[in-house]
Parts: structure tokens; sequence; C-alpha cells
């Protein structure tokens, strides 16, 4: 990615529709796939999971790459580039932190929608674990534990 793409692309980011992200940079992968470059737009993202003070103070910027769902027939690729900031209360036990927002939780690998889209598939769609697995390019562990997810919210 281009430090120059800064520009939050309105179009791009509504049709990949994760809150709390814009997208700032698309490009062709070379394999019939896409690569979304995302930023992180929702400043409570910087508030300290801990304590919940605001950050002032970025540590480093760092890229992950949370699965997502397939955009018009093409795999997306996130390259979600963030910040690890330093926690600006003395008396947090937490030093630092990654941003993080409602649909990518700290520390998963997979975006909200997809590990909705896997579970409402098993207990919506009549598919079994693995088919669900295949179809979504999912393991069976990551499968079964989305529809547990998705069953237990539809039973509340």
């Amino acid at each position: 990615m281009n430090n120059n793409d800064t520009e939050i692309n309105t179009a791009a980011t509504h049709l990949l529709g994760i809150e709390g992200v814009g997208v700032v940079h698309v490009e062709d992968d070379g394999a019939g796939g896409t690569v979304v470059h995302v930023v992180t737009t929702n400043a409570s993202a910087r508030a300290c999971p801990s304590c919940g003070v605001f950050a002032t103070s970025r540590k480093e910027r760092v890229v992950t790459r949370p699965r997502h769902l397939s955009c018009g027939g093409r795999t997306a690729v996130i390259r979600w580039h963030k910040s690890r900031w330093r926690c600006a209360e003395s008396q947090c036990p937490r030093t630092s932190f990654t941003e993080q927002t409602r649909q990518i939780p700290a520390r998963m690998r997979l975006t909200e929608a997809l590990r909705h889209q896997a579970g409402k598939a098993v207990a919506d769609g009549g598919r079994t674990v693995v088919q669900a697995g295949r179809d979504l390019g999912l393991s069976w562990p990551t499968v079964q534990q989305a529809f547990a997810e998705y069953a237990a919210h539809v039973l509340d």
C-alpha cells in the first residue's frame, strides 16, 4: 500500500460493510481475489480495553489480516493497518493494546460477519459443519464454534 493512500473511499467502505474501519485502497491480488486495505475510523478504538482511558501515544503501526466474507464472488483479503497504543493511565495494568472494533475484536482472526455467516449456514441453511467450512474456507472447529455461538444467540 502506498503511504499516500489515506483518503477513505466511502463507496468501497459501504460495500465492505465492516463498521469502524474505512477502505483506503483496493488492489487485485493476482490470483482472482481482491486485497482491501483498511484503517480504523472509530475513535473509540483508541480507548484502553482495561481502563477506558483514550490513548494519545502511538507505540507502533501493525497490519493484521482478519478473514472476511467474499465480495462480488471474489475472495476479499483484508489488510487492517492499525495502531498499537500505549495506555495513558499510570494505574492501569495494561501497558499497550491494539485497536479493535465491535466487528473485529482483539485477537480474532475472523470478522463478526464471517462468523455469523458460518453459524447461520449450519443453523438455518441446513448445511453440515463440514459443508459450511468447505464453502467458506474455514476449519471444522471454527465453524462448530460459530454455530454454537449463533445457536446460543438465537435461543436466548
